[in-house]
């Protein structure tokens, strides 16, 4: 079983700046490669890795700067290109731009790479032209190492490994037999089937002023200026806090789901069209732009998405069966006598029955509902929707 461990870099200067070019290196690579795919697309005809990497190692010969990085994460990010096109369609494959793009490079031959643990809190790494990299190690690795991804976050660097660790997936679940389901809402991050309401919050207070404080500061400043980019780097430094915390919230909540039930049923929700853009004409989006624009950002806020890839990733240490069922009607179907009616949600948080009275937190009731269309769902949908 392949797993992730992340780390933070400690670069120094010189490493840095090279860190720095391989990221321009692949982007620059990343941008022509995509550019030559778009022109043949036009003119009917189809360009593949092959032909771009060969024509990669012919322009090596003509451009110096190529040489800088190594060859196989110039390789690499060819063949990211062509995943990217096969699965999203060659015109709706970004370009990489140098403002809005991270640089991140990857080593793809594990062998190359030689991972050593100095201390109780410090390892390094040697990697194919950057030598030896300090890095601080919160964790053992666990496994032989298959690949690195060097990546910039804001003002620092991070090295993921990706890990063998020999494990293999339960062919059954410790508690066959069990079943959860669950409800994603935008008051309460996670409501469940056995009741239970699961929340938190990912920025304080604090926080919110302080980048708000920060937006106003950067609003009077002069693009490309020193000042402006410590303003940048303050900005990220608190959205990335935000986003370790969501992503830890997740796995953990992740990790006690599928270590206690066998099967996990999730609503059937396209969270990408769901957050669809709220501008645009009235004839095409309605009068409520503000009200879209504020769900979006909740939806967005309570990760919906990275809680639905958390359960499958925890689901391959436990055996549990990820299930998504239809989403129609749940939150208003009664979880007893499976009465249907609109008017049995009194409010956002209220489900009382209109039929047969019974009452409920409305999130929990429609977790219910789910769980007991996921338990209807067939065996071969099932196991289809947890790979």
């Amino acid at each position: 079983m392949f797993s992730e461990r992340r780390y933070r870099l400690k670069l120094t200067t010189a490493q840095a700046a090279q860190c720095e070019e391989f990221g321009n290196i692949c982007r620059a690579v990343w941008n022509t490669a995509l550019d030559q795919r778009r022109r043949y697309r036009e003119r009917g005809a189809w360009m593949n890795y092959n032909e771009q990497a060969g024509q990669l190692a012919d322009a090596k010969t003509e451009h110096d700067w190529l040489k800088t990085a190594p060859s196989h994460i110039l390789q690499q990010t060819l063949k990211d290109l062509e995943r990217a096109c096969k699965d999203h369609g060659t015109f709706r494959v970004k370009w990489r731009g140098k403002q809005r793009w991270n640089p991140s490079f990857r080593f793809p031959m594990g062998k190359l790479i030689e991972v050593e643990r100095l201390n109780k809190r410090w390892g390094r790494v040697k990697l194919p032209k950057l030598g030896w990299v300090h890095f601080r190690m919160t964790c053992q690795l666990g496994g032989a190492v298959r690949s690195a991804t060097v990546s910039r976050d804001g003002s620092d660097w991070f090295v993921s490994f990706l890990v063998d660790d020999g494990e293999q997936t339960p062919e059954q679940h410790a508690m066959p037999g069990t079943g959860v389901g669950i409800d994603r809402g935008v008051a309460v991050a996670v409501a469940t089937s056995d009741g239970k309401l699961i929340d938190r919050d990912f920025i304080s207070s604090g926080e919110v002023k302080r980048y708000r404080r920060l937006q106003q500061q950067l609003s009077r400043q002069r693009c490309g200026s020193a000042n402006r980019r410590k303003t940048l780097e303050s900005m990220r430094r608190i959205k990335r806090r935000e986003r370790d915390r969501r992503a830890d919230f997740c796995s953990q909540v992740a990790a006690e789901l599928t270590d206690r039930n066998a099967l996990v049923a999730l609503e059937d929700l396209r969270t990408r069209s769901m957050i669809s853009s709220a501008s645009g004409s009235v004839e095409e989006h309605g009068r409520n732009v503000a009200q879209k624009s504020g769900l979006n950002r909740a939806i967005l806020d309570k990760g919906w998405h990275k809680l639905e890839l958390a359960l499958r990733n925890a689901a391959r240490c436990t055996g549990s069966e990820i299930v998504k069922a239809p989403a129609a009607y749940t939150s208003q179907t009664c979880a007893v006598c499976r009465n249907v009616d609109s008017e049995n949600r009194n409010s956002q948080a209220v489900f009382r029955c209109t039929g047969c009275g019974h009452t409920a937190h409305a999130d929990v009731n429609a977790a219910k509902n789910v769980l007991a269309a996921g338990r209807a769902q067939p065996v071969e949908t099932s196991v289809l929707a947890g790979l």
